[in-house]
């Protein structure tokens, strides 16, 4: 497995595991997991570009760069992935607030998006037309 191939793994079984946290009422851990999901389909799509970045600040600015702001990637996943961010600093920092069920689904969903997206990308990206 290579380096752009092993993140979809992860965030696939990421997916996977906060579908089946979302079913037990862990809002918290399911926004994490789905942000994490994103996080490294984005990895994978920068390294695709020989681009790596050591913090989740710099790696979502130079997605929304790279992929966003060239219109290679519609900007609403970008805008996604901030907020997914947002929402794991949340479910895992915050103290006196919890992620919501429907926050928790929400991000879920973008989740599933976004590597969909990301898959289709490196199709193209090694497929050319």
């Amino acid at each position: 497995m290579n380096q752009v191939e092993f993140p979809f793994q992860k965030a696939r079984e990421n997916i996977e595991i906060a579908g089946i946290l979302l079913i037990d009422g862990y809002y918290d851990v399911v926004a994490s997991r789905a942000y994490y999901a994103m996080f490294y389909v984005a990895e994978a799509l920068l390294f695709s570009k020989g681009l790596s970045f050591s913090s989740h600040s710099a790696m979502i600015g130079a997605f929304g760069k790279e992929f966003s702001k060239t219109g290679v990637i519609d900007q609403l996943h970008h805008r996604h992935l901030m907020d997914a961010f947002e929402a794991r600093q949340l479910g895992d920092y915050g103290i006196l607030i919890n992620v919501s069920e429907e926050k928790a689904v929400q991000v879920l969903e973008w989740a599933g998006q976004f590597v969909r997206v990301g898959r289709e990308y490196l199709q193209q990206k090694d497929n050319p037309l």
